[in-house]
């Protein structure tokens, strides 16, 4: 047990260490994680021999869950509700259009079962948010009209539409289903999911609101288990699980919950931990000597996909709202197939439906050639097309999206000697560019106005802009016991080198703002800010 846990820790930390220099590269990071569990694989140097399908539908759809969520949670819905008609349609009616087409050709041309074909067409239908979001973000592509709040949207919210589509068609070719059945499931797919995915939103932040926890990170994990209560309880009704937690995401990543910072940093290190495990272990469980005998058919699908059905549903559906051909091109281009496809096509090869072709193999080379392609070549279609906008900022159109120059809050007390005590805060002279942002007094909060006096007792909290992370130095505590020299001598007495200074001293229970004649005593607790060089 101990080796595979240092194993599985050797493979995340090398993770991240390829993210590092992947996107120096111009190489997409997603497929990068992908490579490294096909040279772990069976076919690959280290030779870890697994081949358990269920194994790795259970792990990736649990995954999947996470990157939906979150997909939907780091949406800005004000930024991105100016092209929800057009993304809604894209998710949905797009996603119908790119798997009917796509089915057709493999029916028609590559002479596949009817099923089998529609199967296929089902699971690489939509678009993968986890690689469309990594090339914005790490590329920081800033795109005219709206486009990247539209990729957004419509790559968070198109897998519910292909896992329904995909459900379908694998129900249909056990043979043990009616037509009433499979429009019951349609029925149950939307509804059950959006209702869960809207109520679990609102009880998630009633919760949120009236649960005050005593301990950091416990919002976190509320949320964390909220997510898995959505999908779980839309699966268990027969609703779509996926388009549960997407919705849950979204309106929740939209409201007014507390410590919603932390959870965004919470979240971003999970999906980033759950899009390592999820692309690694589908690399892993592929074995790249199989794919020789399926290249031909997967290259032939990839490239109709790429050039014909996602540039005509595109096109179907964005030239009624006189999109610009621009445009319309390059989200054309930007239809990235990736993990949910293959956890789609896992679904397919563990279901008892009978598959005449490799269809895991196939779906799998299809998102190599979208992802090291497509993916890869969208920063320069995008200027090609001269769709970058240098007057905009893709990062805000995320809703984890932190400015540049965060809120820094400081806290005062005020005693009886201090020179704002009983005193208006209209009448207190403030440093330029802070604010009173708050008043505490008996536990209670109170929003200042310029006629709030300030009372011995309170706390004041002050905000005022942050500076920049690389220029806030290294903090270090010294704490003095009864040897150190420094008792009983002032702070200008101190010899201290010339890149330090002490900023706060923790003595006993209380927080001392330190002056030069800021004596120092036995037990102190000094906190040194060591500037960077």
């Amino acid at each position: 047990m101990a080796l595979y846990i240092l194993i599985a820790a050797v493979i995340i930390i090398i993770c991240l260490t390829v993210s590092k220099f992947s996107s120096k590269i111009g190489v997409p990071v997603l497929l990068a994680f992908i490579f490294l569990g096909m040279l772990f694989g069976c076919d690959g140097i280290f030779k870890i021999q697994f081949d358990d399908f269920s194994f790795a539908e259970t792990i990736c759809s649990i995954s999947l869950i996470f990157i939906m969520f979150y997909g939907g949670f780091g949406t800005n819905w004000k930024k991105a509700k100016k092209a929800a008609a057009k993304s809604v349609l894209l998710s949905t009616l797009g996603v119908v259009l790119t798997a009917g087409i796509t089915g057709l050709f493999c029916f028609f041309v590559l002479k596949f079962d009817l099923l089998e074909s529609m199967l296929i067409g089902a699971v690489i239908s939509s678009t993968d948010a986890a690689s469309v979001f990594s090339i914005l973000r790490s590329k920081r592509l800033n795109l005219k009209y709206n486009t990247a709040s539209l990729l957004e949207v419509e790559s968070g919210s198109n897998d519910p539409c292909a896992y329904m589509m995909t459900v379908i068609i694998l129900t249909l070719m056990s043979g043990k289903t009616s037509a009433g059945e499979i429009l019951y499931m349609i029925f149950a797919q939307i509804v059950f999911g959006v209702l869960i995915g809207v109520a679990t939103a609102f009880l998630a932040q009633f919760m949120l609101k009236r649960m005050n926890f005593g301990t950091n990170g416990f919002e976190s994990i509320l949320v964390f288990s909220m997510a898995l209560v959505s999908y779980s309880l839309s699966s268990v009704i027969g609703g779509n699980g996926y388009l549960a937690v997407y919705i849950t995401g979204i309106i929740l990543g939209n409201m007014e919950i507390p410590n919603k910072k932390s959870l965004v940093h919470f979240f971003d290190g999970i999906t980033g931990l759950m899009q390592i495990l999820i692309f690694f272990l589908l690399g892993l469980v592929a074995f790249p000597s199989q794919m020789v005998s399926i290249i031909l058919p997967a290259l032939a699908i990839a490239l109709f996909i790429t050039f014909v059905a996602r540039p005509l549903s595109v096109f179907a559906i964005l030239t009624p709202f006189r999109c610009p051909i621009k445009q319309q091109l390059l989200v054309s281009w930007s239809g990235l197939r990736g993990a949910a496809s293959i956890v789609f096509a896992i679904m397919a090869v563990v279901s008892p439906a009978y598959l005449k072709n490799d269809v895991f193999h196939v779906v799998f080379f299809i998102v190599l050639f979208s992802i090291s392609i497509q993916g890869t070549l969208i920063p320069f279609v995008a200027k090609r097309l001269d769709m970058i906008d240098n007057k905009s900022d893709v990062m805000k159109t995320f809703n984890d999206y932190t400015k540049e120059v965060p809120v820094q809050f400081i806290k005062l007390p005020i005693d009886e000697k201090h020179p704002w005590a009983n005193k208006k805060v209209c009448n207190i002279h403030f440093l330029p560019n802070t604010i009173l942002a708050l008043i505490i007094r008996d536990d209670k909060q109170i929003v200042p106005r310029g006629n709030t006096t300030l009372r011995s007792g309170d706390i004041a909290v002050l905000s005022g802009p942050s500076l920049e992370k690389k220029f806030t130095g290294h903090l270090t505590e010294i704490e003095i016991d009864s040897d150190s020299e420094w008792i009983g001598m002032a702070l200008s007495e101190i010899d201290l080198d010339s890149d330090k200074l002490v900023t706060l001293i923790k003595r006993g229970k209380r927080i001392v703002i330190p002056s030069g004649k800021t004596v120092v005593k036995e037990n102190d607790i000094l906190i040194i800010n060591k500037t960077q060089k």
